[in-house]
């Protein structure tokens, strides 16, 4: 097993998310803009490609890998993937292991998947779902179906998955919604993670006029709930509440009112094999090029060893900024991988 990787702050990446693709069959208002350009077939990574690095990542320290997109189940052979990283799962023969393997999803194929993905080892899947209203639904995600979310949501939990449901706080939008969703979670037996909205690409929106900082949110919904603060982290941004009334958790994640980059222990790694290590820096190391070149493991490795180095302390997310604003962070959110 090779050396873990550590950067500058002497912050130690265990947490790889991966994107498998830019695809996704909904186009929500903080995501996407309506009319999408996707990437050609040959810019993409091959599932292979994604494979060697994942297990470069692992023979290095990662222990943590969640897929993301876009929407991931949209890709084809996707379980193979899953079935494929799985097999790294609590490993014990000293070149590498994984302790998780999840999955971010918006629902709309996880009852196809559900099963497949069980056995691949997922034990926890992230489920995004802005609103239980559908026609409230169907605005935010500009083409999504309620339903169709819902039946990927029972599948999950009928094939042992648990269940993180993640809304995007969104003022005039759904901030009507979130005592509903609370309690709907702890009917469901799912933890809740409410996320302040993140100026990433052009939407066609003005999320200015959207953002709800998540601390007017937790201090309104302390008045109807038991609200615990917990020190259990996930491996992710998240802070976590325990709810008194349902025994499930509220999980806050506060990129705009709070950063919490101090305990950053991430990397993304896009669908076209771009390293990003901070979300909120436009940054990035190719990968693709040089695998696709022949170069060696240890080169590969040496290669996002330095951009590692590079990670800087802290994003600079600022909603408001114009397009032009040099600080501006033009890709999508669905290109770099939630």
């Amino acid at each position: 097993m090779g050396k873990p990787f550590v950067d500058s702050f002497g912050r130690t990446v265990s947490y790889l998310r991966i994107s498998v693709t830019d695809r996704c069959d909904m186009r929500c208002v903080y995501c996407m803009s309506e009319a999408m350009s996707f990437l050609p077939k040959a810019e993409i990574l091959s599932f292979e490609e994604m494979e060697r690095l994942c297990a470069a990542f692992i023979r290095n320290g990662v222990t943590r890998i969640r897929v993301t997109g876009g929407e991931p189940l949209v890709r084809r052979d996707i379980d193979g993937f899953f079935a494929a990283l799985g097999t790294w799962l609590h490993r014990t023969d000293g070149d590498g292991h994984l302790d998780e393997l999840t999955l971010t999803t918006n629902g709309s194929h996880l009852a196809t998947h559900a099963d497949a993905l069980a056995r691949a080892g997922v034990q926890r899947v992230n489920i995004s779902l802005d609103s239980l209203d559908s026609e409230r639904f169907q605005r935010i995600t500009r083409r999504g179906r309620l339903e169709q979310t819902l039946e990927g949501i029972r599948a999950a939990r009928a094939a042992g998955l648990a269940i993180r449901i993640n809304t995007v706080a969104m003022a005039g939008v759904n901030d009507d919604e979130f005592d509903t969703l609370l309690a709907w979670c702890g009917e469901i037996g799912a933890d809740l993670c409410l996320i302040e909205t993140m100026p990433m690409g052009d939407t066609g929106e003005d999320r200015s006029d959207r953002y709800l900082p998540l601390s007017t949110v937790r201090a309104d919904l302390a008045r109807r709930w038991t609200l615990e603060p917990l020190t259990v982290r996930t491996g992710g941004p998240a802070r976590y509440l325990r709810v008194g009334e349902t025994g499930c958790k509220l999980g806050l994640i506060t990129p705009m009112t709070h950063n919490f980059c101090e305990s950053c222990n991430r990397v993304r790694l896009s669908c076209t094999g771009q390293l990003y290590t901070c979300l909120g820096h436009e940054g990035a190391t190719d990968l693709r090029q040089p695998l696709r070149d022949g170069t060696t493991d240890p080169d590969l490795l040496r290669l996002v060893q330095a951009a590692i180095q590079r990670k800087p302390k802290g994003h600079d997310f600022l909603i408001g900024r114009h397009a032009d604003d040099p600080a501006a962070i033009r890709r999508h959110m669905s290109v770099t991988g939630g």
